[in-house]
Order: structure tokens, then sequence, then C-alpha cells
């Protein structure tokens, strides 16, 4: 569990305990009329925030027309786009930190490639600390009707949450750019 669900998680708490201690207290019947009228509001509000945050929350999708793709960021401030591997939808932070497409060890599973069979000769200085790599081949790489095939990847063996698309699948394309809050790729 992040730091984000285990806020979400306290938010979903109070809001049960706010909402269920207005129904315990209006069905009790004491209390004044103002103070009932409170809890209703603050139980109006609380369900406002819920659908808000909800709606929020919901993942925004990449957008792909002929051999452009624009990336919303997200609310954690990154851009996320989901890219065919091997045949499996995985989901990418777009890193151009990152020298490589970085495969996490499960994620490389979902792709067929065996974390545990590989030659990890490499290494790999992340945000985490140094961290051991193994160079791989993916068949096919695809994001949306952008495809290649035989693209040169690492599997990181560490705590790597996902995967990363770094700066060796970013040179393919002729423009990387930032429009706001979208980031562009153009062939």
């Amino acid at each position: 569990m992040n730091l984000d669900d285990g806020a979400q998680l306290v938010f979903y708490i109070l809001l049960l305990i706010v909402i269920g201690g207005a129904m315990i207290f209006e069905l009790a019947g004491r209390g004044g009329q103002m103070l009932r009228q409170a809890a209703l509001w603050a139980v109006i509000f609380a369900g406002a925030f819920f659908a808000a945050d909800t709606w929020l929350t919901q993942p925004r999708q990449q957008v792909i027309t002929g051999g452009r793709i624009q990336i919303p960021a997200s609310r954690d401030g990154h851009f996320h786009l989901t890219a065919e591997v091997n045949g499996t939808p995985l989901r990418f932070i777009v890193d151009t930190g990152a020298s490589y497409i970085a495969l996490g060890p499960d994620d490389a599973r979902k792709a067929g490639i065996d974390p545990d069979d590989l030659a990890y000769l490499g290494s790999a200085m992340t945000a985490n600390g140094q961290v051991r790599t193994a160079r791989v081949t993916i068949d096919d790489f695809s994001i949306g009707d952008i495809r290649e095939q035989h693209v040169p990847a690492m599997v990181i063996d560490g705590d790597l949450n996902g995967s990363l698309l770094g700066m060796s699948y970013l040179r393919r394309f002729a423009r990387v750019s930032f429009e706001g809050d979208l980031l562009i790729l153009e062939r």
C-alpha cells in the first residue's frame, strides 16, 4: 500500500464515521434542529468530496492518432501510458531519466520473460539505489498502431513496481515535447 492508498483509506473511514454518526444522531431523535442540519450539510459535503475524488482518480489514457501519442499528466505528476509487450498490456511511466525500457520483475513475467532465468550482468542507478540489470529483447512492442519488433530492454532485479519507458525507445520519435499537461510523442 502506498501513501496515496493509505490517505484514501483514512478518508473513507472518516467519511463512514461522519455518515454513520449523522444517521445515528438523526435516528436517536436528540439534538436541536440546527445541529441536525449541520450534520446533514457535513454529509452532503463529504459525499460531494467523495464523488469528486472518485472522478479525479480515474486513470487518464493516452490518445493515439496516426503517429502521434498524447499522454496527459496523471495526478502524481508522471506521464503513464499503456503499451503491449509481447501481446500483454503493461502500464509504463515515461521516464526521460531512464536510459532504456526497464521492466520490473512482475511485468517481465506477464510479458513472458522469466526474470529468474536471466543473467544479471549489468547495473543501474535508480532513485532507490543501485540495482542489477539483465539485457533482454522484447519480441513485439506496440503503442496503438505504432509497432516495433526486437526492441532492446532491461529487466530490473529489484523492487521496481511497474515499468519505465526510457530514452532508448523515446529516441525513436521525431518529436518529444510538452504542451501544458500533455506529453506529445510524434513519429
